[in-house]
């Protein structure tokens, strides 16, 4: 059934959509060479996209990228995060304020393995679930990881691949959504970016 579906997701993307899933993933990859400040906002980033559109979290990282989120105060970045229209200006802004005990994040992440990585996230960054912290791994050059958000239940439920989907996922549902994605067989990065483009026609990060 997974190489069935996915002969179908392939079939159904256009030449233009798989170009830009391979540039996406060459900017995932290149992540690996960048520094603890880019590996940061990048966190930073992915703290933004839980409960919001990927689109505004994108404008306000190219904002506050430069050393925003490292050096602004929790006010200033409360504000910038309130003018895009972000929702829970406030809660965000203390999440990324947190997260500043781990400006060397990149040094931390790589001296463990990356599961191991994922677990350190979850419990040490607050307001990063399982599924952001996955997300961030993914940007910054990990393969291993499923972004399991609607789009991606939606499009397991449509091929029967789940029977349904939860209003709120635990660790153990999450973990066993992931078991059925690994089971296409190809890196999950792109498995993602994959879905993610049939589902929305969108490749974004």
């Amino acid at each position: 059934m997974h190489k069935n579906i996915l002969f179908f997701l392939e079939k159904n993307l256009t030449e233009n959509i798989k170009s830009e899933i391979e540039i996406r993933l060459n900017e995932f990859n290149l992540f690996k060479n960048k520094n603890n400040q880019e590996w940061f906002n990048e966190l930073c980033f992915c703290l933004l996209t839980a409960n919001s559109k990927a689109e505004t979290a994108i404008k306000i990282q190219i904002e506050l990228s430069m050393d925003g989120f490292a050096k602004k105060t929790q006010t200033q970045i409360a504000y910038t995060i309130k003018k895009h229209g972000h929702r829970f200006h406030n809660t965000k802004a203390s999440y990324i304020f947190l997260a500043r005990k781990f400006l060397n994040i990149k040094d931390i992440l790589q001296n463990l393995s990356d599961f191991q990585a994922r677990e350190f996230l979850v419990t040490n960054i607050k307001g990063l679930g399982y599924k952001e912290a996955s997300h961030f791994l993914r940007n910054v050059g990990y393969n291993n990881f499923a972004i399991i958000d609607r789009h991606v239940l939606r499009f397991l439920k449509h091929h029967n691949l789940i029977s349904e989907i939860p209003k709120t996922i635990s660790k153990k549902n999450y973990l066993y959504f992931e078991e059925i994605l690994q089971k296409f067989n190809i890196p999950q990065s792109r498995l993602d970016l994959m879905i993610w483009a049939h589902m929305t026609g969108k490749v974004l990060k």
